[in-house]
């Protein structure tokens, strides 16, 4: 799942300064869960557009912003889009991309991508993984620390570990408690005498 949070009216008004006439598409998946692309957030933002004085001239809510096929996949949903002058996608910037790969008007994002994370047992699971393409997850219990430590740390935790809780945010836990706690839970604990090698940062 691709965590997104909605940006600020005024925000998404500022990017349409310029525009009119405008579709909407949302996302009936992960946006849609998030509620920050579902048919309600669409319909809201068709009202809330139409009262700041732009023309919305219809929306699209297809499975998945980020797999749309082609236009005419979109004209299918909703032949309006063919009068429009600019479209908002209420997606992941995956969706924003995907969109414009298939229209000739310029295309807006309504959300900020987070991360990319999951939900489970009711709760909602940020910062899951960073799609890193060299995936260890398994060697630390299935959490991942390139993704949920603000430092990278793969070999362990930093010394401003303090009760458990991240120096960063103290209001986390740190993910080496965790990694520790799983992996003593499944008794694997020998996999924290891996040593990885740290993280390459630099610009190609």
């Amino acid at each position: 799942m691709i965590i997104t949070s909605a940006k600020p009216l005024e925000e998404i008004l500022a990017l349409l300064k310029d525009e009119d006439y405008i579709f909407i598409i949302g996302c009936n998946v992960c946006a849609a869960k998030l509620k920050t692309g579902g048919e309600p957030e669409v319909l809201e933002m068709c009202r809330q557009l139409e009262k700041s004085g732009k023309h919305v001239v219809g929306w699209a809510l297809p499975t998945a912003a980020c797999s749309v096929r082609s236009f005419d996949s979109l004209v299918q949903k909703n032949e309006k889009i063919t009068e429009a002058r600019c479209i908002l996608v209420m997606g992941c910037g995956s969706g924003v991309s995907t969109v414009a790969s298939v229209t000739e008007v310029p295309v807006f994002g309504s959300n900020d991508t987070l991360s990319l994370g999951g939900a489970s047992q009711g709760k909602l699971l940020s910062d899951q993984c960073i799609m890193c393409g060299k995936c260890t997850i398994g060697e630390f219990g299935g959490l991942c620390p390139k993704a949920q430590c603000p430092k990278g740390l793969l070999n362990g935790p930093c010394g401003g570990v303090v009760d458990g809780m991240c120096e960063v945010n103290r209001e986390n836990e740190c993910v080496w408690t965790l990694i520790y706690n799983r992996l003593k839970k499944i008794n694997r604990l020998e996999l924290l005498y891996t040593i990885h090698a740290p993280q390459e940062h630099g610009v190609k």
